[in-house]
C-alpha cells in the first residue's frame, strides 16, 4: 500500500513539473489561456451533477436538487456565499422532512 502512495506522490510531483517546465510562448497562447481557465470551471460543475445525480450507479432527483436550485437562485440574487449554503441546506432538509 505504502508503495503505492509514493508511486503516487512520485507522479504528482512530476506531472507538477512537467507544468512549470511549460514554456511561457505556449501559455501565451489565447487558446491554451481560454482552456486553462475553462478548465476547473468544467470539471466542478462534472463534479457537482455527479453529486447531486447520483447515488451509486442510478440517477437520482430528490432533495439535493432543490437545494442546488435554491442556491443557483441566491447566487443570480448575487447572495454572499453563506447566505448561498445555508439557503441550499435549509430547502434540501425541509423538502427531506415532507
Amino acid at each position: 500500500m505504502w508503495a503505492a502512495v509514493l508511486v503516487a506522490c512520485g507522479g504528482c510531483y512530476l506531472l507538477k513539473l512537467a507544468g512549470l517546465s511549460v514554456p511561457p510562448a505556449v501559455l501565451a497562447h489565447p487558446v491554451v489561456s481560454r482552456t486553462a481557465d475553462l478548465i476547473p470551471v468544467a470539471l466542478l460543475a462534472a463534479l457537482l451533477t455527479v453529486q447531486v445525480l447520483a447515488s451509486g450507479s442510478a440517477l437520482v432527483v430528490d432533495a439535493r436538487l432543490v437545494g442546488l436550485a435554491v442556491a443557483v437562485v441566491a447566487l443570480l440574487l448575487r447572495a454572499p456565499f453563506l447566505v448561498v449554503v445555508f439557503a441550499a441546506a435549509l430547502a434540501a432538509a425541509l423538502v427531506r422532512a415532507l
